[in-house]
C-alpha cells in the first residue's frame, strides 16, 4: 500500500546574517531571495495572489534603491496585487507571518524582511480613501501590534503619531501592560522624537510631556530591551530639553534600583561625556 505524503506548506524568511558583512549592504536584504518569500507567504493564505506578477513587478527599479527605499518600492508592489480594500490587504499581510519573536537579543538582520510590511502601513493606513471610506486607525493598529513582535513598527507607528497624537498616544498606553516585550518597546521607541532613520516628530521636540507617562510605566521594566529603549528617549529628549530630562532623572533616582539607576547612567552619557554638570552629578549618584 502507497501512504500518499502530504507537503506542508509554511511561511518563511529569506536567509540572513545576524549582523553587517564586509562588502555588504543593507539594501541586500530585500533582493530576489525576500520578493520570493514574501510571495511565497502571501500565496500560502490567499490562494489568488499572482506572485509571479508580483515578483516581475518588485523587481523593476529595485537595484539602486536603499533598504527604506526599497520597503516603500515593495509596499507599493504589494498594493498593486492585493485586494484594493486596505482592510482585506492588511488582513492577508497579517495572516501570511511568520511566528513571534520570542528572544530580545541577537535578533539577526532577517527581521527586515518585515520592512515593506510596516511601510505598507505606514503608506495606506492612515488614509479612509485607501478602505472604502472607513476609518482604518484600529485595523493599522491591530495589524502592527502583530508586526512589532516580528520585527518593529517604530517606523510604521510615526506618522500615526503626527496625523493622531492623541489616540495613537491612547494606544500605546495601554501596551506598557503588553506581556510581549517587543511590544512594550515599541511604546517607548515609536514615540521618540529624535529616532534614527526615522522621521522626526515635531511636536514631541517641541514638547515631550504627553510621551512621559509612557517612559514612567516603563522605567523599570523587567526586560533591558525595554528600559534601553527609555534610556535612548531620555537621551534625545535631552537634546532639546535638558532641564525636563535631567529633572526627570533626579527624580527617578529616589528609591532607584541598580536596574533604574543602569538606565539613567544611559540617558545622560552623551552629555556628561560634553562635561555638563548636572549630567555628571547624575551619573555619580546613580553607581
Amino acid at each position: 500500500m502507497l501512504i500518499k505524503r502530504t507537503t506542508i506548506r509554511t511561511p518563511r524568511l529569506p536567509s540572513a546574517p545576524h549582523s553587517i558583512q564586509k562588502g555588504m549592504s543593507l539594501a541586500d536584504l530585500l533582493d530576489r531571495e525576500a520578493i520570493d518569500c514574501l510571495a511565497h507567504n502571501i500565496s500560502l493564505v490567499h490562494p489568488d495572489f499572482d506572485g509571479k506578477a508580483f515578483q516581475r513587478r518588485a523587481l523593476i527599479g529595485l537595484k539602486p534603491l536603499s533598504i527604506l527605499q526599497r520597503g516603500h518600492h515593495l509596499a507599493g508592489a504589494l498594493r498593486e496585487h492585493l485586494p484594493k480594500r486596505y482592510e482585506d490587504a492588511v488582513h492577508i499581510l497579517v495572516q501570511s507571518l511568520t511566528p513571534p519573536q520570542t528572544d530580545t537579543e541577537d535578533l539577526g538582520l532577517g527581521v527586515f524582511f518585515y520592512l515593506p510590511h510596516v511601510s505598507f502601513v505606514a503608506t495606506y493606513g492612515l488614509d479612509p480613501t485607501h478602505n472604502g471610506g472607513h476609518d482604518p486607525f484600529e485595523i493599522s493598529m491591530r495589524a502592527q501590534y502583530e508586526l512589532t513582535r516580528r520585527f518593529s513598527a517604530e517606523f510604521s507607528i510615526r506618522p500615526f503619531l503626527i496625523r493622531w497624537p492623541e489616540r495613537t498616544l491612547a494606544h500605546l498606553m495601554k501596551w506598557t501592560d503588553d506581556p510581549d516585550p517587543h511590544v512594550r518597546r515599541l511604546c517607548s521607541e515609536g514615540t521618540r522624537p529624535r529616532l534614527p532613520w526615522a522621521m522626526r516628530i515635531p511636536a514631541f521636540i517641541k514638547d515631550p510631556r504627553p510621551v512621559l507617562p509612557i517612559l514612567e510605566a516603563l522605567k523599570d521594566d523587567p526586560d533591558l530591551y525595554v528600559r534601553r529603549s527609555v534610556a535612548n528617549h531620555l537621551g534625545d529628549i535631552a537634546k532639546d530639553h535638558p532641564r525636563l530630562a535631567f529633572e526627570l532623572c533626579e527624580r527617578w533616582l529616589e528609591g532607584a534600583s541598580k536596574e533604574r539607576k543602569w538606565l539613567l547612567r544611559h540617558a545622560v552619557r552623551h552629555p556628561a561625556k560634553k562635561g555638563v554638570k548636572a549630567a555628571l552629578r547624575i551619573r555619580r549618584l546613580a553607581k
